[in-house]
């Protein structure tokens, strides 16, 4: 089914250009209202994360779900699965994140969850297209009437409650005391709540980048740039480090040499552990970015594997189909459905310092039993929407072919475009290091070459 305005992860672009506007955000407010909230409780949650364009966006949203006759209740700056969390415990018919995960604080989005914590089904956002399409482009956004407009409320205790829900994910009878953790919450977000779990539970916290001014989100911070982390375990020598986006669902860490430990290797801590304890419930679900040496450890223990598609909405349509619990992506989004509906670093972080402590190795060595393939990553940023065009074009695919030739059986090529931002994405993953960067940069040159 094709979508006009959602994408693989809500709806999301730079501020101020259609469709991250003021007038979009209050219309897409105002369907969301009428498709997910024309009954039960008539109330949705709405939370976000530190761009200042957060603000704006937040009143415009509010104004279209009142415009429909329903209450909003707002938590502020929040993890977007805290946001899917409260929504289901406060028995809201949805809940709303405003924010753009990963990116720079210039772009944002807005992604709705529904009132059982999870992400919209592709039925659900087709509805919500429909009256959105009628709204803007035949003025149909009908407002109720006086009486019947939506109320606004502020939930004060959002935090606390949160804080409580990630502690109790781990297990009672285990702490952290003793443990030196730094922790880098990409001065999104999980400011607040990340380095609080974490105190909670016993840990030395040293924490950083936790200082938000509405335009420093993810600025060489967090998940996506873990320099500043990989210092600050090695000045403070600490145990181990853990890095947050943006929007606190991708976690990925850094053990006590500075070493990067990312969502492929997260993985293979989680299902080793699960496996040692007999407590592995089926398989795992990777994508098809997944490192092959993520299957391949996988496989030594008999643990099946299987690649979804790109994005952590296609993990969890896996794990929903095939009944395990265990997905994730090597950008750090990892799904354990024992505990979370959607992608939670806080919880999947607590996770693994489960299985460290009760390993009673470090960190470098509960992953030493995987070796990664070298895989080298492009990314090609594009003046335009034309990403299916070139990767469909014959140059390209051609390209592909003889990159694919020459890798043979040692090695894999994989050409998307990316689902939140005007890119193409090429992955070549061979054994051979200068073979995969040669082969990526001659697909790459095809794909400049005809952009």
């Amino acid at each position: 089914m094709t979508r006009k305005y959602f994408g693989t992860d809500g709806v999301r672009g730079k501020v101020g250009i259609f469709p991250i506007t003021p007038d979009f955000a209050m219309k897409l407010g105002w369907a969301a209202g009428k498709v997910l909230a024309s009954v039960g409780t008539k109330e949705v949650l709405i939370g976000k994360d530190t761009r200042s364009s957060g603000y704006m966006f937040e009143s415009a949203i509010e104004a279209g779900l009142s415009a429909a006759g329903i209450n909003v209740a707002l938590i502020g700056p929040m993890p977007t699965p805290a946001v899917a969390y409260l929504a289901s415990t406060f028995r809201a018919d949805a809940g709303v994140v405003i924010s753009a995960s990963h990116n720079p604080f210039y772009d944002n989005g807005i992604k709705f969850f529904s009132n059982s914590g999870t992400k919209l089904n592709d039925e659900q956002e087709q509805q919500i297209e429909t009256l959105l399409d009628q709204a803007l482009n035949h003025n149909a956004m009908e407002c109720v009437s006086s009486e019947l407009l939506g109320k606004v409320r502020r939930i004060n205790d959002a935090a606390g409650r949160y804080v409580e829900y990630c502690k109790g994910t781990f297990p009672k009878h285990l702490s952290l005391a003793g443990l030196k953790i730094v922790v880098d919450s990409a001065n999104g977000a999980a400011y607040q709540v990340a380095p609080n779990v974490y105190r909670e539970l016993g840990a030395e916290v040293i924490s950083i980048n936790d200082s938000p001014n509405g335009t420093n989100i993810n600025d060489h911070c967090g998940a996506t740039h873990l320099d500043s982390l990989q210092t600050a375990v090695m000045v403070h020598e600490a145990h181990l480090g853990i890095a947050l986006d943006g929007d606190a669902d991708r976690v990925m860490f850094v053990d006590h040499h500075g070493h990067i430990v990312d969502g492929d290797e997260i993985l293979f801590i989680l299902a080793q552990a699960a496996h040692a304890k007999g407590e592995m419930q089926g398989g795992v679900v990777g994508t098809l970015m997944s490192n092959l040496g993520l299957e391949l450890a996988l496989k030594k223990m008999d643990i099946p594997f299987i690649r979804a598609k790109v994005g952590d909405r296609y993990v969890v349509e896996q794990l929903k189909s095939t009944g395990w619990m265990l997905g994730g992506e090597g950008s750090g989004h990892i799904l354990d459905m024992n505990h979370a509906t959607t992608g939670d670093g806080i919880v999947a972080s607590l996770q693994v310092l489960k299985a460290v402590i009760e390993s009673g190795q470090t960190l470098a060595e509960v992953k030493s039993g995987m070796t990664k393939l070298p895989q080298v990553l492009l990314n090609i940023r594009l003046t335009a929407d034309s990403a299916d065009e070139i990767i469909a074009s014959d140059a390209v695919k051609q390209a592909v072919l003889e990159a694919e030739a020459i890798l043979a059986d040692n090695g894999r090529v994989l050409l998307r475009k990316s689902g939140t931002e005007p890119l193409i994405r090429i992955m070549v993953e061979s054994i051979e290091p200068e073979m995969s960067q040669a082969q990526a940069e001659y697909i790459a040159n095809a794909v400049r070459g005809y952009s």
